[in-house]
């Protein structure tokens, strides 16, 4: 019985060894790539490191102005998002709208099927209105396929609101614009943070879309890595994939903050 005791604690520190080695091993192997000055088989670790490569980085304009794009990018991505997304969402949640179900499947539909296919057809599209090979471009084509994001979860936060604290500001007196920006808006911030987190997200790690419909002037941080990936740079790549971590990692924390089970319940309503 105590043989069997042991080989099943080995069993589970096994599995629990192996679970981490997936998931923190590639983690490891970018940290170590991003300090490698020289690395070559079949050394485990590398045999010169320091950080010239992160120097090369902040210093070397090109590399920094495309993780700067990205920011700028995501941030008006978002702006954008919430802008056509809260008008919307607020509409699914408080109204009885034809073919609602059908709508709120519209706005999956940019994730539901292969990114290749839809960048690339969107990317022929968009060379005949002068969009790709710009900013702009890329701005559009990331709204549209975040919509997904933003759109869902403002509806959950909506629908999670209420609707009798409306009625009652509007028996009180109160005009539906006054009742919404004083009562509902406020009520909803964290799930519009939370939407916009995850807007940021997508599109400062989106690569698809970018790569097709920036090419070949605009190089976003992402196609950036993997530009510099695939020219067997992998310091720099990986000090790219590291510092577009950052964010990510701060942003999850606010995400486990704001976004709560009531917010996430309403998805499927």
């Amino acid at each position: 019985m105590k043989k069997h005791r042991v080989a099943l604690w080995l069993l589970k520190v096994a599995a629990v060894c192996f679970i981490l080695f997936v998931i923190i091993g590639p983690l490891i192997g970018v940290v170590l790539w991003s300090f490698a000055i020289k690395w070559y088989w079949p050394h485990i670790i590398p045999q010169v490191m320091g950080v010239r490569y992160w120097m090369d980085v902040f210093h070397r304009g090109r590399v920094l102005d495309s993780i700067l794009l990205s920011l700028e990018i995501a941030s008006i991505v978002v702006v954008l998002s919430l802008v056509i997304a809260a008008p919307a969402a607020y509409g699914f949640s408080r109204y009885k709208l034809p073919l609602e179900k059908f709508l709120l499947v519209i706005f999956l539909m940019p994730q539901a099927f292969p990114q290749l296919p839809i960048f690339i057809n969107i990317a022929a599209v968009f060379a005949r209105h002068s969009l790709t090979g710009n900013m702009w471009g890329i701005i559009f084509v990331h709204t549209m396929a975040s919509l997904v994001f933003s759109v869902w979860i403002i509806t959950a936060t909506f629908r999670s609101i209420p609707e009798e604290l409306e009625q009652a500001a509007l028996n009180l007196g109160a005009s539906r614009f006054k009742t919404f920006f004083t009562i509902t808006l406020p009520l909803a911030i964290p799930g519009l943070i939370a939407s916009a987190i995850f807007v940021f997200l997508w599109s400062m790690g989106e690569f698809t879309g970018a790569f097709f419909i920036g090419a070949p002037y605009i190089q976003t941080a992402p196609v950036m890595m993997y530009t510099a990936a695939m020219g067997y740079n992998m310091q720099t790549a990986s000090v790219v994939a590291l510092i577009l971590m950052i964010p990510s990692i701060a942003f999850m924390i606010i995400i486990e903050k704001y976004l709560k089970a009531e917010y996430i319940g309403g998805l499927g309503g």
